[in-house]
């Protein structure tokens, strides 16, 4: 039987099942007809993390998907604790052609844009645009060892919704603790052992490909790759994209497009989703106009 909890979370609106055979959940906003954006969420978060940009985006008439990846949130734990970038990207191949889409636009926050960033670099997926969220081929080691020790910081979870807000309160100080915690939720899981743990399977952490410096070199590569108009935003308070990451895939790719986030940390979209939307909103207007298909004539300023 549910506990009250899990009875009480939003339920996926769709689930995809991949070649091997585990479920992937996700929720959709705005016109299937629209121009489809895939949303894929950073390591130890969920769908939940788009709902805000979600549903600016469907408004627009864009049609936004966002999915728990694999090992989180209500999508499957992978059983052999394959969690590597080629399993992700099988995972999203999977989705945008369940989705139906040939030149889907991406929009990926961290693990979710490195898995973006390759798809499309790598020639995975023929998309229409590319937004990267605070990551880039080169990453600051600190700030990277920051996020993977908080994600391994309690493992055996909390005793109440008060201590995992102050967990979250510790990471993140320039944030207001909620006093409402039923939104916390959706980022826990409750065992049997009643005490919550994060919603993700701990093997994302052993099983995905952990070599900054090979995944840096896989990155630059695919960068270059890049044919697409990009975005890359940056979170102004994050330790994990500096500016000489920005500048050095700006000058790997000089047609990409960069945009600051003034009072943002790593998770730009949780911080201030109202100028992150904004700015996606504004690129995606000059490139994938709703109603009308991508500008898909190469390179942004390249002649034909």
């Amino acid at each position: 039987m549910a506990s009250p909890m899990e009875s009480s979370l939003p339920k996926p609106m769709h689930r995809w099942h991949n070649r091997e055979g585990m479920t992937l959940a996700g929720d959709s906003w705005g016109d299937p007809n629209g121009p489809l954006v895939v949303l894929m969420h950073g390591g130890g978060q969920t769908r939940h993390a788009w709902k805000g940009a979600g549903r600016a985006l469907g408004e627009a008439g864009y049609h936004a998907v966002a999915y728990d990846a694999r090992g989180h949130g209500d999508s499957d734990w992978a059983p052999d604790g394959d969690y590597s970038m080629n399993a992700l990207m099988a995972d999203l191949q999977l989705m945008v052609d369940e989705l139906d889409d040939d030149h889907p636009i991406l929009v990926g926050a961290s693990l979710g844009g490195v898995v973006g960033l390759a798809a499309v670099g790598e020639g995975k997926i023929d998309g229409s645009a590319l937004v990267l969220v605070d990551v880039a081929p080169r990453v600051e080691p600190e700030g990277a060892s920051r996020v993977l020790e908080f994600m391994t910081a309690y493992p055996d979870g909390f005793a109440s919704l008060d201590e995992v807000a102050d967990a979250i309160a510790v990471y993140h100080p320039h944030r207001n603790r909620p006093r409402n915690l039923e939104g916390l939720s959706k980022n826990v899981r409750l065992g049997d052992d009643a005490r919550y743990r994060w919603h993700w399977d701990p093997q994302t952490i052993t099983g995905f490909d952990t070599d900054l410096v090979q995944i840096q070199i896989r990155l630059e590569a695919a960068t270059q790759g890049l044919r697409i108009p990009t975005l890359l935003v940056r979170g102004g308070m994050s330790d994990v994209m500096s500016d000489q990451g920005v500048e050095e895939f700006r000058r790997l790719y000089p047609q990409a497009e960069y945009v600051n986030v003034e009072n943002a940390s790593h998770m730009v979209a949780g911080d201030r989703n109202d100028l992150f939307s904004d700015a996606v909103l504004d690129f995606l207007a000059r490139h994938v106009v709703v109603g009308v298909g991508a500008d898909r004539t190469g390179i942004p300023g390249e002649d034909q």
